[in-house]
């Protein structure tokens, strides 16, 4: 069993809230969109997976990749920076759900909290939008969960972006 923090689109900042909130989780996935100081201080606080977002310079293209396929706790996870949401997926993404067969797909880039089971591919996608204080959202958000054999007990932290 694993508790599992994700984050999006925090555009050069740590919000203060992700210390408190994700102090109980073993790993953090990161969708895209931090910049370096960002994944250093995170990669300080937690073991992570990220991959690199649209606005994320060639340091971190070189670090991380576009798309990071892993397992956790037995499950197939596939985490991109911009991945759509079912029904509005990009045809290169459709491609990979179908070939992967993942039971988690995880993105970002919208700023917009995005949670549902996918009939269509069976699997949870997670856009947990974005944490950071650019972009048209008005409320940041951070999301976490427990993987013990299928993901559960998912919670929800939104607070004012300003306010990190």
């Amino acid at each position: 069993m694993k508790r599992i923090g994700v984050i999006s689109d925090t555009h050069g900042i740590v919000p203060r809230q992700v210390y408190s909130f994700f102090k109980d989780c073993d790993e953090l996935w990161h969708a895209g969109d931090c910049g370096p100081e960002t994944i250093e201080t995170l990669q300080k606080f937690k073991p992570m997976h990220a991959v690199y977002g649209n606005i994320d310079g060639y340091p971190l293209r070189q670090e991380f990749p576009k798309t990071d396929i892993f397992h956790c706790e037995g499950l197939k996870i596939i985490m991109t920076h911009i991945g759509g949401w079912p029904g509005h997926y990009p045809a290169d993404i459709q491609e990979l759900l179908i070939s992967e067969k993942p039971n988690i797909f995880v993105c970002g880039h919208s700023h917009i909290l995005r949670i549902m089971y996918d009939q269509q591919y069976h699997l949870l996608h997670i856009n947990p939008g974005a944490a950071g204080r650019q972009g048209f959202h008005k409320v940041a958000t951070l999301v976490r969960f427990t993987i013990d054999t299928t993901p559960k007990d998912l919670e929800i932290l939104d607070f004012d972006k300003f306010s990190n």
